[in-house]
């Protein structure tokens, strides 16, 4: 395993340090103290912190590596500020040395290094037009920053040495920031999800439910992309699922998601079938499916391949396929027709163009509907809609699959089981069910979002988990009383998904996240989250009334672009008031309006309640 970045300080930072005043004062050493001095951080202003010095406020384990005192930020919407740049192992932080347009406070921008996409140099050092020699810095968040430099200087390519180095470490062979992040917080995170307690809630192990607990992916032996306890069908053997898993691409061999506590109707995940041109078969993979039917009292079990039809039969020539229906008898298959992951990214980049730094009004709707991303975002919700339809109203059981199970599949499977149960509608529920559906079986979070690497053309990388966050908020707007969470929780989880600096969204699936000691060098989000959780609740949920299955519209009519999200970053699209103040404010309306109550009951006497 490569060693985290916090082995001391390059001659290059220690003489920037030194001839920075009082950067050396603030991290104290050259390497990282367990117990660094800082000023205190509200938890929730990690991306937001303003300090009164011209100094960076500092998490513990953080370092500056580099400043530069006379830089330009070209803001789009408020135009240049000139400020002071620091760039540290985690963020870059630029605070200008004025306030702006008559305001008391400075102009701050504080970006997680994690969020860089790329870097490119802009302008040429005879180009003597103003603000036009500097630095371009794409975004994964949706935005474009740009930096100008003074031609005379150094600086910009100072900053941009400096930046390849720290904002893409795994390119480098080093460990991202959250290895050297060392805060701490009264919950751990890491507790949230239990494989084991999970398919005991859900009834794996009682005495009248077909399903068990196995260890065959012990040491990651049958498959280096699951994890280690996985629930399969209680009449199929652990040599059974061996030879399944040889039919299965990577070994994924169909697994429990999610049982129904009546009628068992079940939720399996898998990946394609190794069919091939040559239209291979396997009697143990055939039997296997037909256990899994049986497992409930159920006409048929439903096979719902993620994909269009033609890219599945594009998998026919190198080896993949599906389940023919002749083969897999009491079988219903069909295709779900959702994009692969090239098209959705290409979709956001269009979205991208068209939400920042302009929003064109006039062109507005028709650019909106040349991206396609509502579109996208149909296709998805409309699948899980027909996974819990399945499941809830004809009682049978659904396996999906996609080209490998972890993007499409992932997606359906999480938000039908977010409709289905509402255990996953509480803070802590999705959290688990983020770990259990994404992390633990395999979404291959390191390469779709390219975490430390430098190479931001990867046609691997793709926002899969950004487009099933655009559908867990699209189902919020359409039941705002049934999310104990709101919109801030939803954005909060994204932008740790970029900053690195938690363990959470590290690595591609368990294995190496084990062999790194993610859970013990690391925090966890959720220690984060669930430390002030009271900031992600939301104030209209209601537990009672909302206990049953949610079927939200998924007419493209009803469906809407997620401004809190996409049109953040424009101060004129933003909201005079955020979305968590409100929610704080009415929670605190709340808690008087509950103690009032309390407060008559304990005055009213006992016959005047009994006589109502």
């Amino acid at each position: 395993m490569a060693e985290a970045d916090s082995e001391g300080l390059s001659e290059h930072q220690e003489t920037l340090i030194e001839e920075d005043d009082g950067v050396g004062e603030t991290s104290n050493s050259p390497s990282p103290s367990p117990t660094p001095q800082r000023k205190e951080v509200k938890h929730d202003q990690l991306f937001a912190e303003t300090t009164p010095t011209d100094l960076p406020p500092l998490l513990p384990g953080e370092l500056v590596t580099f400043t530069e005192k006379d830089i330009t930020y070209l803001d789009p919407f408020l135009g240049p500020q000139t400020g002071v740049l620091h760039i540290t192992d985690y963020k870059m932080y630029f605070k200008s040395t004025s306030p702006t347009d008559g305001s008391e406070e400075p102009y701050i921008l504080n970006v997680p290094l994690g969020v860089i996409s790329h870097v490119e140099k802009i302008g040429r050092s005879r180009n003597k037009k103003e603000n036009a020699y500097g630095l371009e810095i794409f975004c994964k968040d949706m935005r474009t920053l740009r930096f100008a430099h003074k031609q005379e200087t150094h600086g910009r390519r100072l900053m941009y040495e400096r930046l390849q180095h720290v904002a893409f470490p795994i390119s480098d062979g080093k460990n991202v920031f959250a290895f050297n992040f060392t805060e701490e917080f009264s919950d751990n995170g890491w507790l949230v999800y239990n494989a084991e307690a999970e398919l005991k809630r859900l009834g794996v192990g009682k005495e009248d439910v077909p399903w068990r607990i196995s260890t065959v992916n012990q040491d990651f032996k049958l498959c280096e992309t699951y994890p280690q306890l996985i629930g399969v069908p209680l009449a199929t053997s652990d040599e059974d699922l061996k030879a399944v898993a040889s039919f299965r691409s990577k070994g994924r061999i169909p697994v429990l998601s999610w049982l129904h506590p009546v009628t068992h109707a079940s939720i399996t995940r898998c990946s394609q079938p190794l069919v091939g041109a040559a239209t291979k078969r396997s009697t143990e993979d055939e039997t296997y499916f037909d256990t899994i039917y049986k497992a409930n009292n159920a006409k048929k079990l439903y096979i719902m391949d993620a994909r269009p039809k033609i890219n599945a039969v594009a998998n026919l020539t190198v080896g993949g396929g599906w389940e023919y229906d002749t083969n897999y008898p009491n079988t219903e298959f069909s295709f779900l027709d959702i994009g692969n992951i090239h098209v959705m990214r290409e979709g956001l980049r269009k979205l991208q163009d068209i939400c920042y730094p302009d929003v064109d009004d006039q062109r507005w709707f028709s650019s909106l509907e040349a991206t396609h991303w509502l579109d996208y975002i149909k296709d998805v919700l409309g699948g899980a809609v027909r996974v819990a339809e399945v499941i809830e109203k004809q009682k049978s059981s659904v396996l999906v699959h996609c080209s490998d199970g972890w993007d499409r599949t992932a997606q359906l499977t999480a938000l039908a089981m977010l409709m289905l149960d509402p255990h996953y509608r509480t803070i802590r529920g999705f959290e688990l069910l983020v770990e259990k559906e994404w992390i633990s079986l395999g979404h291959k979070f390191s390469q779709r979002i390219g975490h430390g690497d430098k190479n931001s053309s990867d046609d691997q990388r793709a926002p899969i988990f950004v487009q099933f966050m655009d559908c867990v908020w699209q189902m919020t707007v359409q039941f705002p009383y049934a999310f104990e969470f709101n919109e801030h929780f939803l954005v909060t989880i994204l932008d740790h998904l970029y900053s690195c600096l938690f363990g959470t969204f590290l690595c591609n699936c368990e294995k190496p996240r084990v062999d790194k000691g993610v859970r013990e060098k690391t925090i966890s989000l959720w220690s984060f989250i669930n430390g002030q959780v009271d900031m992600y609740r939301n104030p209209l949920y209601s537990e009672q009334i909302h206990q049953t299955v949610l079927f939200p519209t998924v007419s493209i009519r009803k469906l809407q672009l997620w401004n809190g999200y996409y049109l953040r970053w424009n101060p004129r699209m933003r909201p005079q008031e955020a979305e968590f103040e409100r929610c704080r404010q009415l929670q605190v309306l709340i808690k008087l309006l509950q103690d009032k109550c309390q407060e008559l009951q304990k005055s009213t006497p006992p016959e005047a309640t009994a006589v109502a």
